[in-house]
């Protein structure tokens, strides 16, 4: 048997490297202004973490339906993503 490793493309390593600072900004924000639960545009009580979670899976979604349903560039969808997770941060 042999063993297969995952090879890594720059944009790729890109995007985990940006997920990562997400993560640290978000925790870093966390730490220094604790956040308060609230209500928004979703229909439950969230804090920023949850947002950003939601946002996050959100934008996986909105991308796996761009590539099975739209014939367009990905690009569109990533702006579409983009547009989603600023306003579900902001507004959520």
């Amino acid at each position: 048997m042999t063993l297969e490793w995952m090879s890594w493309t720059a944009p790729t390593a890109w995007f985990f490297c940006g997920i990562a600072a997400l993560l640290v900004g978000m925790t870093a924000w966390q730490l220094a202004s604790p956040s308060v639960p609230r209500r928004g545009l979703l229909p439950l009580t969230t804090t920023r973490g949850d947002r950003l979670f939601i946002g996050l899976l959100g934008a996986a979604f909105i991308h796996l339906a761009w590539i099975g349903l739209a014939s367009g560039s990905l690009w569109y969808g990533s702006a579409i993503a983009v547009v989603w997770m600023i306003a579900l941060m902001r507004f959520g």
